[in-house]
């Protein structure tokens, strides 16, 4: 049976899931149609065909329930569709657990899926660490090379391409607009467990000392805590800036309402973010990357190609978003200069 031995562990380390989920409530409460596939497949948008008619059997592992990565999965799943694939999709979320994503992995190995699709570093990297014979594709990854999971990005090498979430444009933009704007200080929330994120803060802490600004950073470990840590650098910064870090995005909300008390503007690194109520961000859509993951999946499984060959990518069309409502939360005047910048002019999205 699927995913038998994810249930039993997920079952025993209940209160570890809870601690870990961006929303604790919810994630708690859909632990069981998650172990089934049912409620992951939901959020992605699209279930695919059952086995018995799929020509193909692919390996979904989500480490958190969040838009950004639920866009990536749907991306990923119509690319396959579009080309006229016949797949059945095995979906597992993570809730936020490396562990579980090492045990989501262990069991797409022993059903011995046709492919993995590994939308995060530490669900990529679980993967890898699993199996040299499956193909491997990533997307949500910051820094492929720097998390091991390919040598480099022309030739990624063994079983392993995918698409980053990293522009390189995307940091100096950002602060240069925070520098723009007359701030001093750049406050950092970030999982020190996650790869990607110790990566994104040390480019933006670099680039900040560029500009003279200063930075302050806060580290947690689960989603809960990340109301507490954006309390405690509200008080010594005038900006917040939300790397791509899963734990810190989904539980994005408790930031949001400790910086609309402080009228300290909230920075992202993704589009999402901004209509769910950041100020503003520099980002792409992250149903973009997905799609072109599942572009290079269609060649791997259709056309027989060596996913080592393939070359991975970072993602195109880099965009400024703000958000009006935001703006008016965090107490930032809306400028011309400032409308003139964005690419697009967003609300807060209802029921975000």
């Amino acid at each position: 049976m699927k995913r038998l031995l994810l249930m039993v562990v997920m079952i025993s380390t209940l209160s570890l899931i809870v601690a870990c989920g961006g929303d604790s409530e919810s994630n708690s409460d859909s632990s069981d149609s998650e172990s089934n596939g049912s409620s992951s497949e939901e959020s992605s948008g699209n279930s695919g065909v059952s086995e018995e008619e799929a020509d193909y059997v692919v390996g979904v592992s989500q480490i958190v329930e969040h838009p950004s990565l639920d866009r990536a999965t749907e991306g990923f799943q119509d690319a396959l569709d579009e080309a006229g694939l016949k797949v059945s999709y095995d979906v597992s979320l993570a809730q936020g657990d490396n562990q579980n994503a090492q045990l989501i992995a262990e069991q797409f190995v022993s059903d011995e899926v046709d492919l993995i699709f590994g939308n995060s570093t530490p669900s990529a990297q679980s993967a890898v660490n699993e199996t040299s014979d499956i193909p491997i594709v990533f997307t949500s990854v910051t820094d492929p090379v720097g998390s091991e999971l390919v040598e480099s990005m022309d030739n990624p090498g063994g079983n392993v391409t995918g698409t980053a979430d990293s522009h390189p444009e995307s940091v100096p933009k950002t602060v240069e607009l925070i520098k723009d704007m007359g701030k001093e200080s750049i406050g950092l929330i970030y999982n020190s467990g996650e790869q990607n994120s110790v990566t994104q803060v040390e480019n933006v802490k670099s680039v900040a000392s560029e500009h003279d600004l200063t930075t302050e950073e806060a580290t947690v470990s689960s989603s809960s805590e990340v109301m507490q840590a954006a309390q405690s650098l509200a008080g010594d910064v005038d900006t917040f800036l939300i790397v791509t870090d899963n734990t810190v995005v989904s539980a994005l909300e408790s930031v949001l309402s400790v910086a609309q008390e402080n009228d300290v503007p909230v920075f992202s690194s993704e589009l999402d973010s901004v209509s769910r109520g950041a100020f503003a961000g520099f980002g792409f859509d992250y149903y973009d990357i997905g799609f072109e993951a599942g572009e290079k999946a269609v060649q791997i499984l259709e056309d027989g190609a060596n996913p080592g060959d393939i070359e991975a990518n970072y993602p195109q069309n880099l965009k400024l978003h703000i958000n009006e409502d935001a703006a008016s939360e965090m107490g930032v005047e809306l400028t011309d200069d400032l409308e003139e910048r964005a690419a697009e002019i967003v609300s807060t999205e209802e029921g975000e």
